[in-house]
């Protein structure tokens, strides 16, 4: 009996830990339950963020801790303590709402905050919208950290992507009269089934299916425009990095064009994506019409250019003419996919009546993962349909 007597002691004392640590403030007095070391200090990096506590314990920890403050070495020691004290994905939380609650934007121009941060997209995208205020002492760092991100992002996303367009390009060459090495074995059996012979258990292949043979030539031509609007951050960044990846594919032509109420062609810098990247200027209003004449401009094989726009459709232009171009774009045989993010928060907040009118005109719009990224780019390489996911 005193073992179980001991255990449900131990169990409720964990309860009231958790209890304690989840309410803080005042409501946590009830819990009756102290802290101390760890928990006391992952408390007190907590409280420093989501609201100072006025209780005994939160009083006595002011002379160990000198809370966020307005100070880069007091942000810089906290960002160290969350780091300690909690996963990866929690400290990405805790970052990016200590900017948005406590304004602290200003310090992250200063290479000492910059070298204690955990970097994720959604600081890269803070520094993209801050790099015009950024001073040349900053850059550098600024620079050392997007490009730290970038580097992450392409090895988890370039060599499925090259593979699965890779594969989508050789399938949109097939051709009917292929070498023997160029054969399409599953299709080519699957086109030739009502030849078989029961009597050799074999089939006929009367009609040869295989992919068209490699060649240095461009097949595909693809347009990435993309909204730099303050709310396509994440977007941004993982358009830049998807845009080099294509670029570095000698069989397709790449062109990356980002936008707010101007237009920048990105293009010659698709070789290095922090070069894009500090070439943006995230904020500012939206013109897709005045983007997608550019990129209209641009296109001299329609039926084999992709277009993609990146927008949450916002637009400031003249909507009757935006719709009208992609139109344009369609008939004359371009595929044309809307994208209203490109990230991992899901769609994002927008114009639902600009979504319908471009789904009625052929182009659905809907939000995309990088993972499923490769998997569009390769259907709307085919002309097959998109695998636009589930709302």
């Amino acid at each position: 009996m005193t073992g179980t007597a001991g255990t449900a002691d131990a169990v409720s004392r964990e309860r009231l830990r958790r209890w304690r640590l989840v309410l803080g403030g005042e409501a946590a007095d009830g819990t009756g339950h102290g802290l101390a070391g760890r928990d006391a200090a992952m408390d007190s990096a907590l409280s420093s963020l989501y609201g100072k506590r006025d209780t005994r314990e939160a009083r006595e920890r002011k002379e160990r801790s000198a809370g966020l403050g307005a100070s880069a070495p007091a942000v810089a020691r906290w960002l160290g303590d969350i780091r300690t004290y909690f996963p990866s994905s929690v400290v990405q939380v805790m970052q990016r709402d200590a900017i948005d609650r406590l304004g602290l934007s200003t310090l992250l121009l200063e290479p000492e905050m910059l070298e204690a941060v955990e970097a994720d997209v959604h600081l890269v995208g803070t520094l993209l919208s801050l790099n015009q205020a950024m001073p040349e002492t900053t850059k550098e760092t600024a620079r050392a950290v997007v490009r730290k991100v970038v580097e992450d992002l392409e090895k988890r996303l370039a060599t499925r992507t090259r593979a699965t367009i890779a594969g989508a390009l050789d399938r949109s060459a097939r051709v009917s009269r292929p070498r023997h090495r160029d054969i399409d074995w599953n299709r080519t059996i699957a086109a030739n089934l009502k030849h078989y012979l029961p009597e050799h258990r074999t089939v006929v292949p009367e009609r040869l299916v295989g992919y068209g043979r490699a060649s240095q030539s461009v097949k595909k031509e693809v347009v990435l425009c993309v909204d730099q609007s303050g709310s396509m951050a994440a977007s941004v960044v993982y358009a830049s990095v998807f845009g080099a990846v294509l670029a570095s594919m000698r069989s397709i032509r790449t062109r990356l064009v980002v936008f707010d109420t101007a237009v920048v062609d990105l293009t010659d810098q698709l070789d290095d994506p922090v070069d894009v990247l500090f070439g943006t200027q995230l904020g500012g209003g939206t013109d897709i019409n005045r983007a997608l004449a550019y990129c209209q401009r641009q296109i001299t094989r329609p039926a084999e250019t992709v277009v993609v726009l990146i927008s949450d459709l916002y637009e400031g232009g003249i909507r009757d003419e935006m719709l009208k171009r992609v139109a344009a774009m369609k008939a004359s045989g371009v595929r044309f996919v809307t994208l209203l993010a490109l990230s991992d928060e899901g769609a994002p907040a927008y114009d639902r009546e600009h979504a319908a009118a471009l789904a009625a005109l052929g182009a659905p719009a809907f939000a995309c993962t990088p993972d499923l990224f490769p998997d569009v780019m390769a259907a709307a390489i085919e002309r097959r349909p998109l695998p636009i996911p589930e709302p």
